[in-house]
């Protein structure tokens, strides 16, 4: 089902979430609802889907903190890539427009495979896909080199289980560097490993695509991430080898993992929270622009099963128009999305003021 034709859907698939709505009384000019939303989690028992949901019941261990073991690999791998992104920056005024809008592409696709990929559909299964968008998106993934989607799903739905705490992959209360790219650079916390094993996965494991992208992974990332990045543009129109690598395949792999990072650190940090205030994740416009669409994350976290990641459908949101797109394709269907009276009684309920003032 198109997902332009949702805005009415919630009822259907979540009809518990509409029934603990009353209707709004006026008492000096401001609305006051009468009862709260029903609970999140009865919300997601209905998409068959729990695990993306906060956990309250969990608390951090007492006594010191493990001690940190850096994986010094990745430490020097991430210092060559982000060398190479900015040799790869110096090389751009030489670079031909082709080269340039091929690079723009490989962005998009790449990025792509993660937001409408690994993320909505995988993390969240907030849409369906059928077997060629999800061959798609799992190439696009590789083609991002994020980890595979199993890994990628299991670590992003402990990250909303367990937001803000130790079992948190990327825990934003530990700074601004760790949240974006020093959880990389260390071992996990043991409690990120312990909950990321308890979860169900069942859904992940079932998906052919997903375990055989999950087997064949690394030659997958050397073929999409590397190689047809940098051949397409020096075999197809002569430019030069050393451009095709540095820009195509070098910088903008460099440039899509910061536009990720971003949405773990900057929108855990910066921005307004018009549906939650009581929850770290913010909405930051400029992280909506660079992740295609993934910076509504104060909405996110609050609504995690709705597939457009905010409530404003298309407006800087790529990704919410390529599912659509893949809607009226009858690639994709099932989009789940939030009511508009839903929203508002959140916001009003517990978000920060700001949408009153846009």
């Amino acid at each position: 089902m198109p997902a332009l034709v949702l805005q009415e859907k919630l009822s259907k698939d979540f009809p518990s979430a509409t029934s603990t709505i009353t209707a709004r009384v006026t008492r000096n000019g401001e609305a006051v609802m009468e009862k709260n939303l029903s609970n999140l989690e009865e919300m997601s028992v209905a998409r068959g889907m729990i695990d993306d949901i906060f956990d309250e019941s969990y608390r951090e261990k007492e006594g010191p903190k493990p001690a940190k073991r850096y994986v010094w690999r990745n430490i020097i791998l991430m210092s060559m890539l982000h060398i190479g992104g900015l040799y790869g920056i110096s090389l751009i005024p030489s670079a031909k427009l082709m080269t340039l809008g091929w690079g723009i592409i490989c962005f998009v696709v790449s990025a792509l495979g993660v937001t409408a990929g690994a993320h909505r559909l995988w993390s969240h299964r907030s849409y369906k896909a059928t077997w060629p968008l999800r061959v798609f998106l799992a190439i696009s993934n590789s083609m991002a080199f994020q980890n595979d989607i199993y890994e990628w799903a299991r670590d992003h739905r402990v990250h909303h289980k367990f937001s803000e705490t130790d079992a948190d992959p990327h825990n934003a209360s530990r700074g601004f560097f760790f949240s974006h790219i020093g959880w990389l650079l260390v071992r996990k916390h043991p409690d990120v490993i312990e909950k990321g094993k308890k979860l169900d996965l069942s859904d992940l494991r079932a998906d052919k695509v997903v375990m055989f992208q999950r087997r064949y992974y690394k030659p997958s990332v050397v073929i999409m991430c590397f190689l047809v990045p940098t051949i397409v543009p020096w075999y197809f129109w002569g430019e030069s080898l050393v451009i095709s690598y540095f820009i195509p395949a070098i910088l903008r792999y460099a440039v899509v993992l910061n536009a990720a990072w971003l949405v773990n650190s900057a929108a855990h940090m910066f921005g307004n929270r018009p549906y939650d205030q009581n929850i770290n994740p913010r909405e930051n416009h400029f992280v909506v622009l660079g992740a295609l669409g993934e910076g509504f994350h104060n909405y996110h976290h609050t609504f995690p099963f709705d597939y457009s990641a905010s409530e404003f459908g298309w407006h800087y949101n790529f990704t919410t128009a390529f599912i659509d797109l893949m809607c009226f394709l009858g690639l994709a269907s099932d989009c789940k999305m939030v009511s508009k009276e839903v929203i508002l009684a959140r916001k009003i309920r517990t978000g920060d003021g700001s949408h009153k003032t846009g």
